[in-house]
């Protein structure tokens, strides 16, 4: 199968994005965003968890107001839910009461199309995504991967101009993220999907190398454009090609790279702040992981992707957990590495209560979230507090989805190093450590 080619004139340009920012009231997600997305192109939003790509799609979508900024759709601008643009969810969101026929026909019902012509056409846009015979079927009887087919049906059968898709195969577990991803590439460069361009959000570099002509990596705090890049291998791709490969490695090594902050203190981790949207890992990873880095053959230093092999990791999945580990200067991430600090050593020739206490240390220092929650438990005479207190404080910089994820890290990590303690039943932080 042939590359599609990548048009450069300005007249190609479906979407036109110019010095976006959103930011909520106490905290910018993101900041100057310019990009272009053009005729017969397949472009990731590459960038870490909490860095904005997903509200940048949905801001695209007119799903939601940018707080500054354009967004244009062929040279028209977006004020609210667009024309010509329809969007596929990770989550599928299909309607549990209606079939897999009146899932895909409810698009074109709400635009008043008359019954045969809307049933004409969710027939054939079911038989193009592969659930011909399906049709009756309701989602509580299919597999993840077949609604999330008829997901992409629903939102093929209105054949809009882009295709805006928010991490639609990181629900779905790793033979049927590939088959669909597959087949989805498959449609595209066959020329049989009703869309003139696509844009997808993920954090998986593999994927996005894999399907994609242009990769735009957003940084984090706030979420900036940092790097464009144009994937020039010829369809179909192979992961095990050694080109694939080495710009996967690049794109790791952009990502990793932490550039210099003139505002940083000396040694601290860029971006941070108490609003800082973090990924739930165990402890039980980390211990792991800096353990695995220690011995043979790393020696405490691993590059990522064979790290990830001795694991028996996806990269994605080892991604975020030595990111907490550098957050907590356990480790250093740099440039598609990982280096274990003297603090990470220390803890890997620590015994228990040794390493606990390492741990909570570093957790207070390191983490603005978890000496603010400590701080507050330490000045009230109960040393207790809600957890809706800071969950509330939290939501006035990110979404609510994010501030419970980010709370839930903070409370297993907080376990871990005996710093505070959580009560499920009561929803309560305190100073009680059980014994």
């Amino acid at each position: 199968m042939a590359q599609i080619a990548t048009p450069e004139r300005e007249a190609d340009n479906l979407v036109v994005v110019e010095h976006l920012r959103h930011a909520y009231e106490r905290g910018v997600v993101l900041d100057d965003i310019t990009l272009r997305l053009r005729e017969g192109e397949i472009v990731a939003l590459l960038g870490r968890s909490g860095c904005g790509k997903s509200t940048l799609l949905r801001i695209i979508a007119g799903l939601m107001p940018a707080t500054a900024g354009s967004v244009s759709l062929d040279g028209q601008r977006i004020r609210g839910p667009a024309t010509g643009v329809a969007m596929v969810f990770q989550s599928f969101a299909l309607f549990p009461w209606l079939t897999v026929l009146g899932n895909v026909e409810l698009g074109l019902e709400a635009q008043g199309m008359p019954l045969d012509e809307r049933r004409q056409r969710a027939l054939a846009a079911i038989d193009l995504i592969g659930l011909d015979g399906f049709e009756s079927a309701y989602p509580k009887e299919l597999s993840g991967g077949m609604r999330q087919r008829v997901g992409l049906a629903r939102a093929l059968v209105v054949e809009p101009k882009i295709l805006l898709m928010d991490e639609p195969f990181s629900a779905l577990d790793v033979l049927t993220a590939d088959t669909l991803r597959t087949d989805l590439l498959d449609l595209w460069l066959e020329g049989r999907m009703p869309t003139r361009s696509i844009l997808m959000v993920t954090h998986n570099i593999e994927e996005a190398v894999f399907m994609c002509d242009r990769i735009l990596v957003i940084s984090s705090n706030p979420g900036r454009l940092m790097a464009e890049i144009k994937v020039d291998l010829p369809h179909p791709r192979s992961r095990l090609d050694p080109s694939f490969r080495a710009l996967v490695d690049d794109i790791y090594t952009r990502m990793t790279t932490r550039e210099p902050l003139a505002s940083a203190r000396d040694g601290a981790f860029p971006g941070l702040g108490v609003s800082m949207v973090l990924p739930r890992v165990s402890s039980n990873a980390l211990a792991g992981l800096m353990e695995t880095l220690a011995e043979p053959p790393f020696a405490g230093k691993a590059d990522l992707p064979p790290l990830a092999d001795q694991l028996h990791m996806e990269v994605d999945d080892l991604f975020p957990v030595a990111e907490v580990l550098q957050l907590l200067r356990f480790a250093e991430l740099s440039r598609g590495d990982l280096r274990l600090t003297n603090a990470g050593r220390r803890f890997v020739a620590a015994g228990t209560d040794e390493r606990k206490a390492l741990f909570g240390n570093h957790l207070v220092a390191c983490v603005p979230l978890a000496a603010h929650i400590k701080r507050v438990l330490d000045e009230r005479s109960s040393h207790r507090a809600p957890m809706a207190r800071f969950k509330d404080e939290l939501e006035d910089h990110m979404s609510e989805e994010e501030a419970e994820q980010t709370l839930r890290a903070i409370i297993s990590l907080a376990r871990f190093g005996e710093v505070f303690a959580y009560d499920e039943s009561s929803g309560t932080f305190s100073l009680e450590n059980p014994t």
